[in-house]
């Protein structure tokens, strides 16, 4: 009756999603590669004992979305993530995918 998902992996839901085609491997992938891009920017907002407040000052992105971008509840535009990343140093880049896709 309950949820077999409770207490299994995260691998075994992903596989159940994608042969029920619930989700496709490109929106794992772009799912993948946001949340790399966000941990990359929390990474060095904290190294750079950055607070949001500070953040907002030196980005011009106002704090609540940078709050809703590191939190995942927000799918912020190419602009404003490059907005926020140029002040830390860091930039985003085109590069090939590891598995050769």
């Amino acid at each position: 009756m309950g949820n077999k998902h409770i207490g299994g992996t995260f691998e075994e839901f992903e596989a159940e999603m994608l042969s029920n085609r619930l989700i496709t491997q490109a929106e794992i992938d772009a799912s993948e590669a946001r949340v790399a891009i966000l941990n990359e920017l929390i990474k060095a907002r904290n190294e750079g004992k950055i607070s949001q407040r500070k953040l907002e000052e030196m980005s011009g992105v106002r704090q609540p979305v940078i709050a809703r971008m590191e939190s995942g509840k927000s799918s912020p535009a190419l602009d404003t993530v490059l907005r926020v990343l140029a002040p830390l140093g860091k930039t985003l880049a085109v590069v090939p995918l590891h598995n050769g896709k």
